[in-house]
């Protein structure tokens, strides 16, 4: 199949998208690395009387890193983001995540912020957004405003976006000191969507015993689902805490749905072993961090 009749706009710059955005209103869709958008084009599953392409806004280009998180813009590639060393230092759930993403060739023209507002509850980087507790931040031609995760996710496929709305950049916050993440999911093939997939934080007091642990989970409902289980392996060293207790919370805390790839019971036996996994590997980077 082939994409419905639109009209394109390729602005170039910030001002001049947010201006078509405005005017286009509901009937506008953002194209940026179009690794999402350009299939469900094609499917017909998104039918915008207007695109909007904001290849050519290269300020948004842009990977900020500080001591207090690493701020990525628009346009700034999964490539970009996955090769950065400084990043990585920053936040290492980024990279973890990344790897996970598809094949490179999708890692090379895919976005970050787009793959946040494409709001795919199997996606990786919404979970990592919603552990992380980042935001999106959201331009239009009237301002800006800063979304929390936990606000931003609001359905598959549906983020807080609003009509006329231009994502310019997700905030993702940096790790505390002897704090250690991890991803772990599982696929039916090599670059496809996670059946399940977990990612992990665990932080560690100065005794080196659990001070916090949370998870996010991804493809077990229609957001990313975090899960606080400190109570459960808490003011314990890494190799007596009881990680099998924490991931049977996790297992409680989801209710996933059955589809054509998996049952509802697979999926849920998969998180509790993919958390277990992550909970155990994300500790001991924080015994070494």
């Amino acid at each position: 199949m082939k994409p419905a009749p639109f009209e394109y706009h390729a602005p170039r710059d910030l001002r001049s998208a947010l201006d078509v955005l405005a005017e286009a209103g509901p009937d506008g869709k953002v194209l940026a690395g179009g690794q999402s958008l350009i299939p469900m084009l094609n499917m017909r599953l998104a039918a915008p009387a207007h695109l909007v392409d904001i290849g050519r806004l290269t300020e948004l280009a842009t990977v900020e890193t500080s001591p207090f998180g690493v701020r990525v813009g628009a346009l700034a590639r999964h490539a970009q983001v996955f090769g950065s060393e400084v990043v990585a230092d920053v936040q290492p759930l980024l990279r973890q995540a990344l790897a996970l993403v598809a094949h490179p060739a999708v890692r090379n023209r895919g976005t970050v912020v787009g793959s946040l507002a494409h709001a795919d509850p199997a996606a990786e980087l919404p979970a990592v957004l919603a552990l992380l507790g980042g935001s999106v931040r959201l331009a239009a031609r009237d301002g800006e405003r800063e979304v929390e995760a936990e606000s931003f996710f609001v359905g598959p496929m549906e983020s807080a976006l609003r009509a006329g709305e231009l994502a310019v950049s997700a905030f993702f916050p940096a790790l505390g000191e002897r704090c250690g993440t991890a991803f772990a999911e599982v696929a039916r093939r090599h670059g496809d969507y996670a059946l399940a997939g977990v990612c992990a934080l665990v932080g560690l007091d100065e005794d080196l015993r659990v001070s916090v642990a949370k998870v996010a989970c991804i493809g077990v409902s229609v957001v990313p689902v975090v899960v606080e289980v400190t109570e459960f392996c808490g003011h314990r060293p890494p190799a007596t805490a009881d990680w099998a207790s924490a991931a049977r919370a996790v297992q409680d805390a989801v209710e996933p749905e059955a589809d054509i790839h998996a049952t509802a019971e697979y999926r849920r036996h998969l998180v509790g072993v993919l958390a277990g996994r992550a909970l155990r590997e994300a500790a001991a980077r924080g015994e070494g961090g």
